[in-house]
C-alpha cells in the first residue's frame, strides 16, 4: 500500500469512528458545534503551546485533537444537510485553486510579496468589502494587531523600509511619555496602545511574529520565577520574606541554565 492509500485509510478510520461515536456515546450524542465551540479554542492553544516548544510528539497529537473537531462539525453539518467532510475539502480545495493563480492560471509573481497582494486582491473581488472583513473580532489584541497590519500591507498601505517604522516607534514613545507627565489615565491608556501597535508593526517588519516572542518571553520568564521558588523553598524562606538582593542572586543563576 503506498503512502496515499495508508493516509486516505487513516481518514476513513477517523470518519468511521465519528459515526460510530456519534450514534452511541452519550456525551458525544449531546454535542453541537456551540458545545465544542470553547474546546476547539482550548485545543488550538494548546497545540501553539507544543509549537512554541518544539515538541514534535505532542504537536502530532494535538493536530490530532484539532483534525477531530473538524471531522466532528462535518459530521454535525451532515446530519442537518448543511454540509459534509467532503463539502469541507472541496471548499477548501476551490479556494486555494482560485487564490493561486500562479500555480493553476497564468499570472505570474516574483516572490512571497507578490503573492500576498493578489491574495488581497482576489478577496476584494469575491465580494469583501474590506481586506480587514477577514480578521475575526475575538482574535487576541496582540495577535489581531499583527493581521491588521499584515492584511493592510497586503494592498501596499505600508511604509517602505525599518528605519521609517522605528521611527514612528519612538514617535509613539514620546507622545506616550508626554501623556504620562499629564496624568490623564484614558490618555495614557491610548498612547500605550499606540506603541505596543507601532512595535508589532516593526517585528512585522523584522520577521519577528510578536506573539510568538512575547510567548517565549513569558515562558522563560515562568521557568526562571519557579527556579527562584524553587531555591526559596529549599532554604525554607517564603519569597516574602526575602529581599530583592536575595532573589536577584537566584534569578541570575536562572539564566545561566
Amino acid at each position: 500500500m503506498d503512502l496515499r492509500a495508508q493516509q486516505l485509510k487513516a481518514f476513513d478510520r477517523l470518519l468511521t469512528i465519528m459515526d460510530e461515536l456519534r450514534e452511541q456515546c452519550p456525551w458525544d450524542k449531546k454535542q453541537t458545534m456551540e458545545s465544542l465551540r470553547h474546546l476547539t479554542i482550548e485545543e488550538t492553544y494548546e497545540l501553539g503551546d507544543a509549537i512554541l516548544d518544539n515538541n514534535l510528539e505532542e504537536v502530532k497529537k494535538e493536530l490530532g485533537d484539532l483534525l477531530l473537531h473538524i471531522v466532528f462539525y462535518a459530521k454535525i453539518g451532515s446530519e442537518t444537510r448543511d454540509f459534509d467532510i467532503a463539502d469541507v475539502c472541496h471548499s477548501i480545495c476551490d479556494k486555494l485553486i482560485d487564490r493561486h493563480p500562479h500555480i493553476y492560471g497564468n499570472v505570474k509573481v516574483d516572490n512571497e510579496e507578490d503573492v500576498k497582494r493578489n491574495w488581497e486582491k482576489l478577496k476584494l473581488k469575491e465580494g469583501k468589502s474590506s481586506v480587514l472583513e477577514g480578521v475575526p473580532k475575538s482574535l487576541p489584541a496582540l495577535v489581531k494587531a499583527n493581521r491588521i497590519q499584515d492584511k493592510v500591507a497586503g494592498v501596499g498601505f505600508d511604509w517602505e523600509n525599518p528605519n521609517q517604522v522605528w521611527e514612528k516607534v519612538e514617535e509613539e514613545l514620546n507622545e506616550f511619555k508626554m501623556e504620562l507627565k499629564s496624568g490623564n489615565k484614558e490618555a495614557i491608556e491610548n498612547e500605550f496602545g499606540d506603541v505596543l501597535f507601532s512595535m508589532v508593526n516593526y517585528a512585522r517588519f523584522l520577521n519577528i511574529n510578536p506573539e510568538n516572542a512575547l510567548e517565549r518571553t513569558n515562558k522563560k520568564f515562568s521557568r526562571r520565577f519557579q527556579y527562584l521558588e524553587h531555591k526559596a523553598k529549599s532554604l525554607n524562606k517564603p519569597l516574602k520574606e526575602m529581599t530583592l538582593a536575595e532573589m536577584d542572586v537566584f534569578w541570575e543563576e536562572a539564566k545561566q541554565l
